[in-house]
């Protein structure tokens, strides 16, 4: 009947340890897990002949703590490794951490600063020494943090972006790309932050909307003048020209005159070109190519000269009284002088729009021309493009391709280089006659006078773009990157497909010879308050996981976080669901001890389904289909389906049903009670196994006391046997809906649920008499003795329960409760039914308040029907 049994030790109605009367998560949590990496359970072996399973975890900053975010997405990759483990394949989730280039040197400047010290006053050379001395001190908090959250990696192959390993792999790539023409050295506008003195990539821009003022100024004289409009008055001093369409017959007559630059005195060119927008302000733009990246496109187009009229830190180097001012300054000043040369045609302020900010410290980035090394991505980008449009990569949920296709089909060249000390410095050597030398990891760097190293870092995502293969081993061929090569599947966020997994596949395609780096991308929304809000510390709503994981248990925040993934589709969480979880736990606790202390066991080979109850056979038919279930929402990523799955199943079906029809043929005893006990042990030890990769923890604890075993964690994922006992669902499915009829009935009533009744169950000609004890003791009823007279007859799934309510309450005072509520339930309706009958009113009102109306409307009408319904059922006084 089943493909769930294994080989287990004798295990006796007396031979389970005895289990705590509560689950008390900070008991088990902490030794589980350190019993687990102890005895290597999550370790790889590169030699083994298993099928393998790979996923690299998205490596966390060295700076970072857990927060949702990871905890959600830890959660996902962990239970996808485990139940691969218990499946059999050679399951290796590889942990490690980013060095962070911009936060970490961020954050050990910011301990130098309190000894009154800059990284200047130390050198590179020792500053770079204080930045691993940071780490092995105070770095990698989150290691720790993920091991409260029950991560499965294998903690003996961690890596390191900037260990020996890794620092090989980013040398060598580099060299290659060189060597190939793929990286080259130019200038080219580049995020700058002011702050950090460094470029950052994209991703690390963070774009507001924020009040600015967009200030119309006029170039030159008369029916000459052109009016431009900018929110960045300071870098006039840098345009080298105002462009207007080629087809705007307004400004046809001066395309290719020279026209005045106000408070400079240069003369500067009006050219035509598409990309000015005709119909947006005037029309003419002015174009700066040093500090816009869309006005040094045009200067290339042009041959404009790019001026620079701002320093690294944002103050203004153009000669002038404007010169030494910073940014916001200069603007103020600038937008001054032309006030008063009579230059303003125009003022917006407040004018609200979209500013980016670094993502480190906030500080306004300031577009700026810079000589910078960059990455060729044309044809990196096409591969990437075509692994996934051939199928050889495949990303889940499938309508995030066209997002993926937008991105690498439109790439431009990668900005690679950062003004840091800390990270990878890029491997080229300038000699004293302009050569330049490119040097591999196994070669020596040219040395003698005049020769010096390029003093900036490579962007931490250029690392990281290796992380697939780089912690394999690669650039050698390693037996774990035969191994594990290609990565199974990558589960990551929607919001770094376009900056680190196009990265991968590009570095992947072109490193790994055209092999991809893993053949699934799996990706996953954003966790946001209950209110589907961003997280934020700002707005008030972060929450750190740990507390949640102190309050309620690891395998609480697990679930939740579990229950509400669906693939690519944000996740709204609140702390009220991480409660219900913590009761999920609790009832999977309490449930497994009722069982074990009545005997269930998991010893011997199940009974034939000729030798079992309808409940029995109903249970082991719903608990193969649930497994076939699991399995397919599995391979699908619908972790929000699956959780739900199985939490119904064992909640309802398991707890509040099989184990309470069980309770009967438990008190009958004899050779029925144990069959049942052997089904029990046979349906909670699958169920444990089916929701171990969820909630590892009180699976652990439940399973091995349940089978005597070592660890579920090692244990064989359950299989569908095919067993189908469609009969026996119908019967009980009719069980429960006589029980479900009654219940509401007697709730109805007004009748306390541990209330005894006197009641006659008529239940020939169906199915249910087997079940008669089980359904009298669910629902309260004692028999009925000589004189009894049925107060209500309840008719449902072809049998009908008498029940005699006289003396069982207070008919009067139940007969005005009712009445007092059908009054008001007629007013409501009478209200609701005038208000839709009013043409004005229905005229004017909004939708949604009608929409709320006629809710109201028909929810009175239902209470109408029900109350008259029970006026009816009472008995005659």
């Amino acid at each position: 009947m089943t493909e769930n049994s294994s080989q287990r030790p004798a295990s006796g109605p007396n031979s389970h340890p005895e289990l705590p009367t509560q689950y008390a998560p900070a008991d088990v949590e902490g030794q589980l897990y350190e019993r687990w990496v102890e005895r290597g359970y999550f370790e790889a072996d590169a030699k083994s002949d298993k099928e393998p399973y790979t996923i690299v975890i998205p490596p966390p900053n060295v700076t970072g703590s857990l927060h949702l975010g990871h905890a959600f997405e830890h959660t996902i990759i962990d239970a996808l490794t485990r139940r691969k483990r218990m499946q059999g394949f050679e399951t290796l989730w590889q942990p490690g951490m980013d060095h962070a280039g911009i936060a970490t040197q961020n954050v050990v400047e910011r301990e130098l600063a309190k000894e009154g010290v800059s990284r200047h006053d130390l050198g590179r050379e020792a500053f770079v020494e204080r930045v691993w001395r940071w780490k092995s001190e105070s770095g990698g908090q989150i290691s720790g943090q993920m091991r409260r959250l029950g991560d499965g990696v294998a903690w003996n192959r961690e890596r390191f972006t900037m260990d020996e390993g890794l620092s090989k792999a980013v040398q060598t790539i580099f060299k290659r790309l060189y060597e190939d023409e793929l990286i080259y050295r130019a200038e080219r506008i580049i995020n700058w932050c002011p702050r950090c003195l460094t470029a950052i990539s994209d991703i690390e821009v963070e774009y507001d909307d924020d009040d600015g003022e967009l200030v119309s100024i006029r170039y030159g004289e008369g029916e000459e003048s052109i009016v431009v409009a900018t929110t960045r008055a300071e870098t006039m001093l840098g345009d080298t020209a105002v462009a207007v369409h080629p087809d705007d017959e307004r400004y046809r007559h001066l395309v290719g005159t020279e026209i005045e630059l106000p408070l400079t005195g240069r003369r500067i060119p009006i050219v035509a070109d598409e990309h000015v927008d005709p119909e947006f302000g005037t029309g003419a733009v002015k174009v700066t190519p040093a500090h816009d990246p869309n006005d040094f496109e045009i200067g290339q187009r042009h041959g404009l000269p790019n001026l620079t009229v701002m320093d690294e830190h944002a103050v203004i180097t153009a000669h002038g009284p404007f010169q030494g001012l910073d940014r916001l300054e200069a603007r103020s000043a600038v937008v001054g002088a032309l006030r008063a040369e009579g230059r303003i045609v125009a003022e917006k302020r407040p004018y609200t729009h979209s500013v980016g900010h670094c993502s480190r410290c906030k500080t306004t980035i300031e577009p700026r021309l810079s000589m910078q090394w960059w990455v060729k991505v044309g044809p990196l980008a096409k591969a990437a493009g075509d692994a996934v449009r051939d199928g050889r990569v495949k990303i889940h949920p499938e309508d995030m391709s066209k997002r993926y296709f937008d991105w690498v089909d439109n790439l431009h060249d990668w900005c690679i280089s950062r003004q840091l000390w800390w990270g990878h410095r890029i491997p080229v050597w300038y000699g004293p006659d302009g050569e330049v030398v490119c040097v591999g990891p196994d070669e020596e760097p040219p040395s003698g006078e005049g020769w010096h190293q390029d003093s900036d870092v490579l962007d931490t995502w250029f690392s990281s773009g290796l992380w697939p293969f780089s912690t394999l081993g690669w650039p050698e061929r390693t037996e774990s990157l035969e191994k594990f090569y290609p990565n199974s599947v990558l589960v990551t966020g929607y919001d770094i497909l376009f900056f680190w997994v196009a990265r991968m596949m590009m570095f992947g395609l072109y490193a790994m010879d055209g092999t991809p780096p893993f053949r699934t991308i799996a990706l996953h929304g954003m966790v946001r308050d209950q209110f589907g809000k961003k997280m934020s510390k700002s707005f008030g709503n972060a929450v750190n996981p740990l507390d949640w994981m102190d309050t309620y248990g690891s395998d609480a925040v697990r679930f939740t976080l579990a229950r509400g993934a669906n693939p690519g589709v944000d996740v709204p969480i609140g702390e009220d669901w991480v409660q219900a979880s913590r009761n999920f736990a609790n009832k999977i606790w309490n449930a497994t001890r009722f069982a074990l202390m009545n005997g269930a066991t998991v010893e011997g080979e199940l009974p034939a389904p000729e030798r079992l109850s309808a409940t029995d056979r109903w249970i082991l038919s719903r608990l193969n289909a649930v497994v076939a279930e699991v399995d397919a929402y599995y391979e699908d990523y619908q972790f929000a389906k699956l959780s739900d799955v199985l939490y119904h199943f064992a909640w309802d079906e398991v707890f509040d049903w099989y184990v309470e029809l069980s309770k009967t043929t438990f008190a009958r005893g004899g050779a029925e009670a144990d069959a049942s006990r052997r089904v029990l042990g046979e349906v909670l030890d699958v169920t444990l196994r089916l929701l171990h990769p969820v909630v590892p923890f009180v699976t652990e604890k439940l399973w091995t006391s349940l089978t005597g075993q070592e660890s579920v964690v090692i244990a064989n994922w359950p299989g569908d046997s095919g067993f189908r006992d469609e009969a026996a669902e119908r019967e009980i499915e009719n069980l429960q809906q006589v029980v479900t009829e009654v219940r509401r009935f007697r709730a109805d009533q007004g009748l306390q649920p541990g209330q005894r009744v006197l009641a006659r169950l008529e239940l020939s000609g169906t199915s249910l008499a087997a079940h008669e004890d089980a359904m009298r003791s669910l629902l309260r009823l004692q028999p009925a003795g000589e004189g009894f007279t049925a107060t209500a007859s309840l008719p449902v799934a072809g049998a009908t329960v008498a029940l005699d309510l006289s003396g069982a309450i207070d008919v009067e005072a139940e007969r005005k409760r009712l009445a007092k509520d059908l009054a008001a339930a007629e007013k409501d309706k009478a209200q609701t039914t005038a208000k839709l009958s009013n043409e004005g009113f229905l005229a004017k009102a909004p939708d949604h308040v009608v929409e709320k109306i006629r809710t109201r409307q028909a929810t009175a009408e239902a209470d109408i029907a029900r109350i008259t319904a029970q006026l009816a059922a009472l008995p005659k006084s």
